[in-house]
Formats: C-alpha cells, structure tokens, sequence
C-alpha cells in the first residue's frame, strides 16, 4: 500500500494502472491542480454527464491538443 505521505514524484510513488479511460497502464500519471473558471467547470461536468467521458480525460485530451499546437518542430525537418 502507498505510505500517503509519498510525493507523486517520489520513488514510494507507483504508476497508475490502466483506467476505464483507456489510459495506458505503462504511462505514469501526476496529480495537478488547476484553477478553472465556474461557468467552464458547469460546462465541462455537464458534457461529461451527457458522454459518460470523465472530466479527466477531456482535459488530458485539451491538453495534448494544447501541446501539439505549441510543438516546436524538430530541427532538420519541415516546420
């Protein structure tokens, strides 16, 4: 069992097994916090309701499209 204690980032910390999100069971995951305006959190929560899709996995989604907008293209290739 986790010691509660443990830092996510520490070594006591175990990855995340695979979720009902089809998350990757290999991938380790790290709690965040962020602040998020009222009327998004009302919109995010009822679309979650209405498509049975965790919360969590639409913001991992918003967050890797975020990313791939930001990516720098790698040198030597086409931008």
């Amino acid at each position: 069992m986790q010691d509660a204690s443990a830092s996510p980032m520490s070594p006591e910390a175990t990855p995340a097994s695979a979720d009902s999100n089809g998350s990757d069971a290999s991938e380790s995951v790290v709690s965040t916090h962020v602040l998020v305006p009222i009327e998004q959190v009302h919109k995010l929560r009822e679309l979650a309701r209405r498509t049975r899709i965790h919360q969590s996995e639409y913001l991992r989604e918003a967050v890797e499209d975020l990313l791939a907008k930001y990516e720098r293209p790698k040198e030597g290739g086409t931008p």
